[in-house]
């Protein structure tokens, strides 16, 4: 309103220098009623009783509904695969994290810290994300580990897609300055590549991936996760001895 007014004025100002103060009281006229208008009714008995209206948009061409006072908001529904992908994505993610803590103690290269950095702020701010949809949907956080007679799970961790076996941490924590850095770059990439893999499984399972959150996390993931692959492939390139 302070922009439409700013330009009536400038209007008024200009036909009132042209000598036409006829029209400019007009126009000022009409500017003053328009501020002067009543306040529509529907907002006027919102103020008086207190009560929100709650008003459903109708579908294109059909008006609009006016729901009790009462209505409350529900989830959209989920699928099972949905619970999946978010427990399976936070224990992914806790890996990543866990390897760029790495960095500080085991490498002096500037780019692959500031990489590090990066992923691990943007992914544990996705695990926040992810445990709270589970938590206000009531689910848990983490997967039910299967019951295997006979295996020691310690040894053999159920790992998603891409993540880096027991052996594979092993020799990251073991390696330092250049090792460290093409171990780091390479289990990255294959870290970030099961993430991908993730995203694809949970969008090619019928009736999932259908809650607004989830698909804009999970396309977020899918998109943000290629261009780090980039950046990384890049990385390693540049580090690799020259023939």
């Amino acid at each position: 309103m302070k922009s439409f007014y700013f330009k009536g004025q400038r209007k008024l100002q200009s036909v009132m220098g042209g000598g036409a103060w006829r029209s400019g009281l007009v126009a000022a006229s009409t500017l003053a009623g328009l501020f002067s208008l009543p306040v529509p009714r529907v907002c006027a008995q919102q103020a008086d009783s207190g009560t929100p209206v709650v008003v459903q948009p109708g579908a294109p061409g059909q008006p609009t509904r006016t729901l009790p006072p009462s209505t409350r908001a529900t989830l959209p529904p989920r699928s099972s695969a949905d619970v999946q992908f978010m427990q399976g994505m936070i224990m992914h993610h806790e890996q990543a994290v866990e390897m760029t803590a790495l960095i500080e103690s085991h490498t002096e290269n500037r780019d692959l810290r500031l990489l590090g950095a990066r992923i691990s702020h943007s992914q544990a701010e996705e695990i926040k994300f992810m445990k709270r949809w589970l938590e206000t949907r009531g689910e848990p956080t983490s997967l039910p580990m299967p019951e295997m007679p006979g295996m020691d799970m310690s040894k053999q961790p159920m790992l998603m897609p891409g993540m880096l076996t027991p052996k594979q941490m092993e020799a990251l924590k073991k390696a330092k300055g250049a090792e460290f850095d093409q171990l780091f770059l390479t289990g990255m990439i294959q870290h970030h590549n099961g993430a991908l893999i993730m995203v694809k499984d949970l969008f090619d399972t019928a009736g999932s991936g259908q809650d607004a959150e989830l698909f804009n996390f999970a396309t977020d993931v899918d998109s943000g996760q290629r261009a780090e692959i980039r950046i990384m492939q890049t990385m390693l390139g540049a580090a690799l001895p020259t023939k």
